[in-house]
């Protein structure tokens, strides 16, 4: 006997709103560079805790990401990324070759657990009442790309996805726009 298909959930985004409130609750250097960059880079976690400083490029805000499937795409991340980024590496007193490592000694690549604890946390101090995990930072960086005017195809490309469906069930427009457009065409 098959099993019930389940059916397609929206999945969750972080309003604009919501996403200053995270930046508000982060207290560290590194909360804040991790927040921003995960945002404005829109990376998978697990992308994230494989990087290393030499993959970042301020001179042109980007990042050599290793995607899935070991393919890799640029990324770019934007000025106040760059700020906070610069800020961490610089109060790193070693010289780890890893990007995001953890406070405690001894010292060491952060792990996926790390970096999911680090933004509960951080969503727990902006009391927004919805669970929010680490994905929902990229589900709201292609869906705030989207309602910016930001084309499919570019996000796509952006997203690492090798399929453009796969971005529209990341990329939806937000209730108010699509209700606008609603309004507009019919």
């Amino acid at each position: 006997m098959k099993e019930p298909k389940l059916g397609k959930r929206i999945p969750k985004f972080l309003t604009e709103l919501e996403i200053e409130h995270l930046r508000e609750a982060c207290q560290t250097t590194m909360e804040n560079a991790l927040f921003e960059f995960m945002y404005s880079t829109g990376c998978r976690i697990g992308e994230v805790v494989k990087l290393n400083r030499e993959d970042i490029d301020f001179q042109s805000n980007s990042v050599i990401v290793q995607g899935k499937g070991d393919k890799e795409r640029e990324v770019y991340f934007n000025t106040r990324c760059s700020i906070w980024l610069k800020r961490y590496l610089d109060e790193q007193e070693d010289e780890d070759s890893c990007l995001f490592i953890t406070d405690r000694r001894p010292k060491r690549r952060m792990s996926i657990d790390n970096l999911r604890y680090i933004i509960k946390r951080i969503s727990n101090r902006a009391g927004i009442k919805k669970s929010i995990h680490p994905h929902q930072l990229r589900h709201s960086y292609a869906t705030h790309m989207i309602n910016n005017g930001a084309p499919i195809d570019v996000i796509q490309s952006l997203l690492g996805h090798e399929k453009s469906e796969t971005t529209k069930i990341y990329a939806q427009l937000s209730g108010k726009l699509r209700q606008d457009y609603y309004s507009k065409y019919f």
